[in-house]
């Protein structure tokens, strides 16, 4: 059946026509609304890592995305006002709506008001009115179940859902966020669920959403009778893309339509016909980063109000105004009474449309949450250093222990999305306060970032330590540095040269003028109080021309170090060469000369279409996940709950090193990757997107 054979009569036109379908709601219904937050929608919001969010742009077109990331990532600012990062390109203003979830958890808090841009990409949003909403779409969809196997789509003809991927995405979807808007501007974002496909397709540019029995609020119907312009933003569990979909919808009632989303013998009162204009599908920053597919992740059911005693205090609340003395009763029934009566009433109605979900009633398993290998810590510093470095420091309350010469990788929010960086400790191991130097680079986002905006008081989260350049226990240490290279080395000169004894340390260091010289002065004071033990020497490009291939020669050999000295080098590619080269015409073994490069290799190519990772370990298979354009395997397979080896996430450290067995990765370039690595197969899955169907093993580096 295609959209033009349906009769226009078969189709709910009037109010009259979907209350005489419908129903009205139950006046108890409605008095679980509140117009602005209170303590328990708070504390919800505190704990809720993701929201669907339905808007429209400043040229009218709607939008529903997922955002968020992390718990509590909509800040509160007042019972009527919260914030968030919008994690997409976009500006959302005029009347919006959001539908909160709680992993693991059936009921949602649906907030409706309205938006404007704030500072920094934050999207303001104004509250006119919150309520929970039942569990049944949640429950309908097993969204927190494990998704079930999919079929793949046929041909459907030509139209926005003919995109590559796009069908196949449809029909594994359960679940999606639907957004709709009344004549004056109001929004609504609902949550809708079947069992596997949410949405069916009927053609390349149509598709059919049953409308099934729920609480008679019908706030979609009525808003499509006022206003037909709708977008939905659906989920497949186990994924981190979501589908993006707008159009225009129509009520149908046509039985050849709703026969066939039957359960059981018995169809839906309803249906909704969407007129699809545009689909897109894209990989979800929020959704990878709010590892919604991963239970250990999901947050403690005793730790999270429940959503129905939520509600209750609503009920109670608004009664207070009112003389109805069952109301009022029903406001201070018992939290665990309410959950049981609602269940059990959630059981009947479920199993009556022909949906098995008792699974779900059945106790979680609490376990122990895997701890988040990010810390999140607040700037107490931003000291510059030079025209172009600034040093962070940073502190959680926790010392900070690693290995003089590794490094942190910052993530923050920019733009709407999670941006990583590595960063080089300059600070001594142990310290509550942990300092990391950046050097502002002319097209980089994150330094930009951090010279621009970065103030005390902000929070960002840190990941690590990683990396290998460290101090081993030589006798004698040679450090040939430039730029910003020398931040590892501060680390290793102040840690050594607090100790009473220690090895010697020369450093070969280059910048173009003093002015530009991080750390200059507190490098040379150390060379003073310790002139047996440190020395510097300072080589200025503007002055002395480019340290060459000679020079590094004629300074190596002027030092007369001991055999057992150990070379570190740090800084820009071409200087990496040179160095190298003199220690290796000077007779230096390899393994005595360690490298840190810190340049930004060129980005992967990546695919247009999602691609599927098959996951083995030894031989034996651990799990597979879908891998989104865009999306790298190491983050897919993180927020798949797959057990990914990794440390860094940008390609610098080597510890996300797995064996390719099929399939065909891209990767940037340059990177860490010895030959010997590559020649076995060895690929970086932290900044490794599939070209194809992959299949890798965790094992086999």
């Amino acid at each position: 059946m295609t959209s033009e054979n349906i009769a226009s009569r078969d189709r709910l036109c009037t109010i009259g026509e979907v209350e005489a379908l419908v129903g009205r709601p139950a006046p108890m219904i409605m008095l679980k609304q509140i117009d602005a937050l209170d303590e328990g929608c708070v504390t919800v919001l505190a704990h809720c890592p993701i929201a669907g969010f339905g808007h429209r742009d400043a040229q009218g077109l709607s939008r529903t995305t997922f955002v968020g990331g992390s718990p509590g990532f909509a800040r509160v600012h007042s019972r009527t006002r919260i914030s968030f990062t919008l994690n997409e390109p976009g500006v959302a203003t005029g009347p919006a709506s959001m539908l909160f979830l709680l992993p693991g958890v059936g009921e949602t808090l649906r907030v409706n008001g309205s938006a404007s841009p704030g500072r920094d990409g934050e999207v303001v949003f104004d509250v006119a009115e919150a309520y929970v909403h039942c569990a049944q779409a949640v429950l309908r969809s097993g969204l927190w179940q494990p998704p079930s196997p999919a079929e793949p789509a046929q041909e459907i003809g030509d139209g926005p859902l003919a995109a590559p991927g796009i069908a196949d995405f449809l029909i594994a979807a359960p679940f999606l966020a639907l957004s709709t808007w009344d004549r004056e501007g109001g929004g609504d974002t609902s949550p809708r669920g079947e069992r596997q496909t949410v949405a069916r397709i009927l053609d390349g540019r149509t598709l059919v959403i049953a409308d099934r029995k729920g609480n008679k609020r019908a706030d979609t119907l009525h808003n499509l009778l006022e206003d037909d312009r709708l977008s939905f933003a659906a989920l497949v569990p186990g994924r981190t893309g979501v589908l993006h979909v707008r159009g225009r919808g129509t009520i149908t009632v046509n039985p050849a339509v709703l026969e066939p989303l039957s359960l059981r013998g018995k169809p839906p009162h309803a249906a909704l016909l969407v007129d699809v204009e545009s689909a897109e599908l894209t990989s979800s920053d929020a959704v990878a980063r709010a590892r919604l597919w991963t239970p250990a992740a999901h947050p403690d059911p005793a730790d999270v109000p429940d959503l129905m005693a939520v509600a209750s205090a609503h009920l109670a609340a608004n009664s207070r105004r009112g003389s109805s003395v069952l109301f009022k009763i029903a406001g201070l029934v018992p939290a665990r009474w309410l959950r049981a009566v609602v269940n059990l009433a959630y059981r009947l109605g479920l199993n009556e449309e022909g949906y098995e979900v008792a699974g779900f009633f059945r106790r979680r398993a609490t376990g122990t949450a895997a701890k988040s290998p990010l810390r999140e810590v607040r700037v107490v510093e931003v000291r510059r250093e030079t025209p172009s470095a600034v040093t962070v420091v940073l502190e959680d309350g926790e010392p900070f222990d690693f290995q003089p010469g590794q490094f942190f990788t910052l993530v923050a929010d920019i733009g709407g999305r999670s941006e990583r960086r590595p960063y080089s400790a300059s600070s001594v191991p142990g310290s509550p306060r942990l300092e990391l130097t950046v050097k502002r680079v002319g097209d980089g986002w994150f330094s930009t970032y951090v010279h621009r905006h970065l103030a005390v008081g902000d929070r960002l989260l840190v990941r690590g330590p990683s990396g290998s350049f460290h101090v081993d226990s030589e006798r004698e240490l040679v450090l040939i540095a430039a730029g910003s290279g020398v931040t590892p080395m501060a680390s290793m000169i102040r840690t050594l040269l607090a100790e009473p004894t220690g090895p010697r340390i020369s450093l070969l260091y280059s910048n173009h003028s003093a002015e530009e010289t991080i750390f200059a002065t507190d490098l040379d004071r150390l060379a003073a109080e310790h002139p047996d033990r440190f020395s510097i020497t300072h080589v200025l490009t503007s002055r002395d021309g480019r340290l060459d291939l000679a020079g590094v020669r004629r300074w190596v050999t002027g030092l007369d170090a001991s055999p057992g000295s150990g070379f570190y080098l740090c800084g820009p590619e071409p200087l990496m060469t040179t160095a190298q080269r003199a220690l290796a015409e000077l007779g230096i073994p390899d393994h005595r000369v360690h490298l840190e490069r810190y340049a930004t290799g060129r980005a992967a190519a990546t695919s247009a279409v999602p691609r599927r990772m098959v996951v083995e370990s030894n031989g034996q298979p651990v799990g597979d996940v879908v891998v989104e354009p865009g999306q790298t395997l190491l983050d897919a397979g993180l927020a798949a709950g797959l057990p990914m080896p990794y440390s860094c996430t940008v390609g610098s450290c080597g510890e996300c090193v797995v064996k390719l067995l099929g399939g065909e990765v891209s990767q940037q370039e340059p990177n860490c990757l010895t030959a010997q690595q590559k020649a076995s197969g060895g690929i970086l899955t932290c900044t490794g997107s599939p070209l194809a169907d992959v299949t890798v093993d965790i094992t086999g580096r």
